[in-house]
């Protein structure tokens, strides 16, 4: 079996690391060797350190490698959307199995490259898009296919999760969390894509494809990020029993009509403690899987790093290889459910809402009655004193709702901004998992 590497970066590297390093093992599983055709890369000559490897095997024409006629399995580990998008359908459609790290490319376009992989009668494997080494898309698409999934809820951005960690554990800002993960090396030069939840979003279209039998692309994803979120969010999450989270969530529902629909959505939002995904800390990811008959399953591990996701990688060729030594390809991929998805604004959640209010009789009644005209029900309310200047008649007031539609809670906190007794609204967030 002979493969086209498509980058030798991070992850590139350490996919031929490991094929080095374990030939042997590899050939005994597969039923063949596995051999490189050729590396992929922008510049020659570039130092690559110890990397084993002939440097006659570098081009800096993936095309042209792709076509080539020895050429029997793509591995994908350049990233972006283009040009990687047109190599991956020329593979595919020529009936040459295609491995793929990226993520960002089939949230936005899964379906062109799995119908190209119809095509050409080729193989889609992509273990390594969501969550790293964690074996966790082919559970979903393989091992849970008798069963029916009902939610999906995941941690599945390391960046995001160091940062809340360390703003959890030193009572930090944002600023200086970020600071820490830069430094640290677990965010890059520009973390937009981490923090604005950009990668979240994409890894929840993935999931939410394969967990509900329906295309998903990050377009259909509700994506908000953590650059919101302060010291005194978590400080109240805190005084709740909870921890925040950026978290992905995929679940089924119902429209109006009562048809079944998806909603995706990306967004901080509190736990309790006692959730299993509240003790996931530092850069690590988890994903918990909610079935009808399997019930509750949680998948926890790295989610990023160069040798993780090629481990993930090289599970993906060893998968692919055999298919392809054997003449049969995996099944094909798994949509015919095709759910609509649901806008945010029916989504239902809940809402902890922080009011800077006026201290004075008829506040409490004022801002409940607000609540109560777009049907949303409190859960709680505690009231303290707001960080103004002592004398200052403020006060403040932090509400958690009961379940309501997005829209409903939305729409509440706007007019609650309008009302002269409402100085400020200086923190919303969506409360899951029962807090």
């Amino acid at each position: 079996m002979r493969l086209a590497l498509l980058g030798c970066g991070t992850v590139g590297s350490e996919v031929v690391r490991l094929l080095h390093e374990q030939s042997a093992d590899l050939a005994a599983r597969i039923g063949a060797p596995l051999e490189i055709a050729g590396i992929a890369v922008r510049r020659l000559g570039r130092d690559r350190g110890d990397l084993p490897v002939d440097e006659a095997l570098f081009t800096t024409d993936p095309l042209g490698l792709i076509k080539r006629d020895d050429v029997d399995v793509v591995v994908e580990v350049v990233g972006g959307i283009e040009p990687a998008r047109g190599w991956l359908v020329e593979a595919l459609r020529a009936g040459k199995s295609v491995v793929t790290a990226n993520k960002a490319l089939l949230a936005e376009d899964g379906p062109a490259l799995h119908d190209a992989a119809a095509e050409g009668g080729a193989d889609l494997y992509y273990e390594a898009s969501v969550a790293g080494a964690i074996p966790l898309l082919r559970p979903l698409r393989e091992s849970l296919h008798g069963d029916r999934v009902n939610r999906v809820t995941g941690i599945v951005n390391g960046t995001t999760n160091f940062i809340l960690s360390a703003m959890d554990a030193t009572g930090a800002g944002f600023a200086e969390a970020l600071e820490e993960a830069t430094e640290l090396g677990y965010a890059e030069a520009d973390p937009t894509a981490d923090v604005e939840g950009f990668d979240a979003a994409a890894k929840a279209a993935i999931l939410a494809s394969l967990a509900f039998h329906t295309r998903v692309t990050a377009a259909d994803v509700h994506r908000e990020g953590i650059t919101e979120v302060t010291a005194a969010d978590v400080a109240s999450a805190k005084a709740m029993g909870c921890t925040i989270k950026l978290l992905c969530i995929a679940a089924r529902g119902r429209d109006a009509a009562g048809r079944e629909t998806v909603s995706v959505r990306v967004h901080p939002a509190m736990i309790p403690l006692t959730h299993p995904l509240a003790s996931v800390g530092d850069a690590f990811n988890a994903v918990f899987v909610e079935a009808e008959a399997a019930g509750q399953l949680m998948f926890y591990g790295r989610g990023a790093g160069g040798a993780p996701t090629a481990s993930a990688v090289l599970g993906d060729v060893v998968a692919v290889a055999r298919n392809r030594l054997a003449g049969v390809r995996a099944p094909s991929e798994s949509a015919y459910a095709d759910l609509a998805v649901r806008p945010m604004g029916e989504a239902l959640t809940r809402y902890h809402i922080s009011l800077d209010v006026a201290d004075r009789p008829g506040v409490l009644a004022a801002v409940a009655g607000v609540f109560a005209r777009h049907d949303v029900s409190i859960a709680t309310v505690r009231q303290g004193s707001a960080d103004g200047p002592a004398g200052s008649g403020d006060a403040e007031l932090v509400i958690v709702t009961h379940v309501a539609p997005d829209a409903a809670l939305a729409a509440t906190v706007e007019e609650l901004r309008g009302l002269d007794i409402v100085r400020s609204v200086a923190s919303v967030l969506r409360v899951e998992g029962g807090a």
